[in-house]
């Protein structure tokens, strides 16, 4: 998987600087001239008519999800002329039947997730980004007493919770592969015990048959804060670098009839990505009203090197990512091109450019967009 820039420009950007509601699903058609909806959204006026203004956005139980946490409490959706609703689920499957039923207007999902109902015939496209990183496996700590150093082999013989369709299982597979390691019951393999959710696989580490489970954010550093191990991070392991996690998602038809309601939030995320960069503390802060747990852990997930929560849609490390799975069997091929929108991220970006244009954040994300698109 070819590496990637997006770590080292955030870390040049922080230097620098200092739940269910159902959706108003009456879309307005938008002219055709022959160029794109997002293209005719920055185009059309300096301000724009948004086609819908109420707005309902999914999101799991994870600290990775802050910019549409800090868009909604530090008013940046307002700003933007949206008045959104977040809603709470649990899973990945909970989120794409919202979109498909018209009850959310966009939803973070995770990649592997979103990949895997795309390449079934779900009409769902990507459009931006909402984390990179930020997951990985913990362990009970009588299975690494003693030890110095450990990795990926250590889960030999253990029973692992994980979560079918998603990121964090395809990750543990593709080290798992790499280091000769089969799947299934043995000393010699690693049996994994798949849950519905991360919620569900991460309380089953109170059962005698669980040795260990998957975590996203804030699921690792709260299992640590509880005495279990870290296996590993993926942020740590060079086959996963710069990993795309939870994208942005809609329904195809949805981005198409709302350009401007879509690209009005898009604005707001950007918004709230600057925010995080310059101001952690009140980050951690909004955040802990979506994500109830102690503000320090709250600090390590968002700050601590092991995950960035970044709008860029990332295509190429998405496209990279389902030709990863593909290859282990995860799904079968298909073109992502057909469901896959950086139009509207670009809009968005420039337009705010345009705004500020000697911004440092807006000018680092328009500078790896450009060259990672």
């Amino acid at each position: 998987m070819k590496k990637r820039i997006l770590a080292a420009l955030l870390a040049a950007v922080i230097t620098g600087s200092a739940f269910a509601g159902c959706s108003d699903n009456t879309p307005a058609s938008s002219a055709d001239n022959g160029s794109s909806p997002a293209s005719q959204a920055a185009e059309s006026s300096d301000t724009p008519t948004l086609e819908k203004t109420k707005f309902n956005l999914g999101h799991l139980n994870s600290t990775a999800h802050l910019l549409g946490f800090v868009a909604k409490e530090e008013g940046f959706f307002e700003e933007e002329g949206l008045d959104v609703t977040l809603t709470l689920f649990s899973s990945a499957a909970e989120l794409a039947s919202g979109l498909e039923s018209g009850k959310l207007d966009a939803a973070f999902i995770g990649s592997v997730p979103s990949l895997t109902f795309q390449s079934q015939g779900h009409d769902l496209t990507i459009f931006g980004g909402e984390m990179t990183n930020g997951h990985g496996y913990v362990i009970k700590p009588e299975y690494v007493e003693g030890l110095d150093d450990w990795d990926v082999s250590v889960l030999k013989g253990r029973n692992v919770a994980s979560v079918k369709n998603s990121v964090q299982d395809a990750e543990l597979q593709i080290l798992l592969k790499d280091k000769g390691i089969d799947i299934g019951e043995g000393d010699d393999k690693v049996n994994i015990v798949y849950f519905d959710s991360q919620k569900d696989a991460f309380n089953a580490l109170q059962n005698d048959s669980i040795d260990a489970v998957s975590a996203y954010s804030p699921y690792t550093s709260l299992a640590e804060s509880q005495g279990y191990k870290i296996v590993y991070r993926c942020s740590e392991e060079p086959l996963l670098e710069n990993q795309p996690c939870c994208r942005q998602v809609a329904a195809t038809e949805a981005l198409k009839n709302n350009p401007n309601t879509y690209s009005a939030f898009e604005r707001a995320l950007i918004k709230a990505y600057k925010f995080t960069q310059e101001d952690h503390e009140k980050t951690i802060k909004d955040v802990k009203v979506y994500i109830d747990i102690e503000e320090d852990l709250i600090e390590t997930e968002l700050y601590g090197g092991y995950g960035t929560s970044v709008p860029d849609p990332d295509k190429q490390g998405t496209v990279a990512l389902k030709n990863s799975i593909v290859e282990l069997g995860y799904t079968e091929d298909y073109d992502i091109d057909k469901l896959f929108n950086t139009e509207i991220y670009s809009a968005a970006l420039e337009s705010l450019l345009k705004e500020a244009p000697d911004d440092t954040v807006y000018q680092q994300l328009k500078a790896h967009f450009d060259e990672f698109e």
